[in-house]
C-alpha cells in the first residue's frame, strides 16, 4: 500500500505530465504538418535499415509521390528493371549493402532511370561514402561539412539537406510509469559522451537518470553510475516513451574524429545535427544538447532548445530546469512547434523532390 508521501509524489507526477500533454495537443492542433504536394511520379525506395528514418522517409514519400516501391538493397537492381521506377532513392547505401551495389546502380543508371542517395551517417564514414558518392546522379547529405567534399571528389550535384523526424512515430504522448526520469540520455557510449558522465556522476548521483544504449561498460564511474545503466539496444518506439517521461533529455553527438568508433579518414570536421535533435523536440521534452555549427540554422537556444559548451555548463542549466518547471516546460513547447513546422519528413522529402533534375 502506498504512504500518504507515494500517493502525493504520484498525483504531482499525474497532474505535471496532463498539463505537459495537454499544452502539447494544443501545439499539435495549432501547427499542422505540411500539407504534400502530390507528383505524379514512381520511386523505388531503398532502405537503410534505420526504423526511424526508414519509416519516416517511407510514410513521406506515400504521400508526396503516385507510386512508391520500398526494396531490399540486394534486391535494387531487379527491381529496378522489373518495375522501372522514375527514380530510385538509396538511404545511406551502408551496412546492409552488397558489395557490388555500385555496379548495380551503374546498370539502373543505364536503363535511363534517375538515382539518388542521401547520406545520412556523415562525415562518419567518409572512407565508404567517397567511394560512393560519383556513382549517383545526385547526393543529398545531411552534412554541411560534406557537401564541398562530394563535389571536390567530382559528384555533379550535391545538396546539403538536413534529417528530420518521423512525426508519426516521435510525438507527445502519456508516458508509462516506468518511463519516467528527471534526466534522460539514450545513445551509444561514444568516448566523449563517457567523459561527459564520468566527470558528471557526482552530480547525478542522487537524481532521477536513465543512461541508456550500447558499450557503456566504457564508464569508469560504475560506482555511482550502474544504477542508472541499461545497457544494450533500445527500440524506437520505447525510446519515444523515455523522452516523454523525462523532464529533461541531453543530447551529445558523437565525436567526428578518425578511430573514434567512425571510419572518419578524410577527417571531415562534422557541422550539422544529429537526428536526435529532432526526436526529442518531436515530444514536446525540453533538450539540452551540445552544440554544432548548424544548431542556430535548425532551432534557437535559450528559446526553442538549450544548449552547453562545458560539463559545468551542463550541469547548471539541469539544476535551473528541474527547479524552474515553467520554463522548462515553455522551451519544451517552442521546440515541439519549431519541430512540427519545419522538420518533418514530408517538408524535408518535399525539397528533395524539388531538387532532383
Amino acid at each position: 500500500m502506498e504512504t500518504k508521501a507515494q500517493q502525493n509524489e504520484s498525483y504531482r507526477h499525474g497532474y505535471s505530465d496532463g498539463y505537459r500533454f495537454g499544452v502539447c495537443q494544443a501545439v499539435e492542433q495549432r501547427v499542422p504538418l505540411m500539407q504534400p504536394h502530390l507528383r505524379d511520379i514512381k520511386i523505388l525506395y531503398v532502405p537503410q535499415g534505420f526504423e526511424a528514418i526508414d519509416q519516416g522517409v517511407t510514410a513521406a514519400l506515400r504521400s508526396l509521390v503516385k507510386e512508391l516501391i520500398v526494396g531490399e538493397a540486394p534486391k535494387m537492381l531487379e527491381l529496378a528493371a522489373k518495375e522501372r521506377p522514375d527514380l530510385v532513392l538509396v538511404m545511406n547505401g551502408l551496412h546492409v549493402f552488397p558489395g557490388n551495389h555500385l555496379e548495380d546502380v551503374a546498370r539502373i543508371r543505364g536503363m535511363g532511370i534517375k538515382t539518388a542517395i542521401w547520406f545520412v551517417d556523415d562525415p562518419y564514414f567518409t572512407e565508404d561514402t567517397a567511394r560512393m558518392c560519383t556513382s549517383y546522379d545526385t547526393v543529398f547529405t545531411h552534412e554541411l561539412g560534406c557537401v564541398p567534399f562530394y563535389r571536390g571528389l567530382g559528384a555533379a550535384n550535391v545538396h546539403y539537406l538536413p534529417l528530420a523526424v518521423h512525426t508519426g512515430m516521435f510525438k507527445p504522448q502519456r508516458p508509462g510509469p516506468g518511463h519516467l526520469y528527471d534526466i534522460c540520455f539514450i545513445g551509444n557510449a561514444f568516448w566523449n559522451r563517457v567523459a561527459i558522465f564520468d566527470e558528471m556522476a557526482p552530480f547525478l548521483e542522487n537524481k532521477n537518470v536513465l543512461i541508456a544504449g550500447g558499450f557503456w561498460e566504457r564508464l569508469r564511474e560504475t560506482r555511482i553510475l550502474g544504477r542508472f545503466l541499461h545497457i544494450g539496444f533500445i527500440p524506437p518506439e520505447e525510446t519515444v516513451n523515455y523522452y516523454n517521461g523525462a523532464k529533461i533529455v541531453i543530447n551529445i553527438h558523437r565525436p567526428d574524429e578518425y578511430g573514434q568508433d567512425n571510419r572518419n579518414s578524410h577527417g571531415i570536421r562534422a557541422k550539422s545535427i544529429n537526428p536526435r535533435t529532432y526526436e526529442i523536440s518531436a515530444c514536446g521534452t525540453l533538450q539540452i544538447t551540445d552544440i554544432r555549427e548548424d544548431t542556430h540554422s535548425q532551432y534557437r537556444p535559450g528559446y526553442d532548445i538549450e544548449t552547453f559548451g562545458s560539463v559545468q555548463e551542463l550541469q547548471d542549466k539541469i539544476a535551473y530546469y528541474l527547479e524552474h518547471d515553467d520554463e522548462r516546460l515553455k522551451l519544451a513547447w517552442r521546440g515541439l512547434w519549431t519541430t512540427r513546422k519545419e522538420h518533418s519528413f514530408v517538408s524535408r522529402l518535399n525539397t528533395m523532390l524539388d531538387l532532383i533534375p
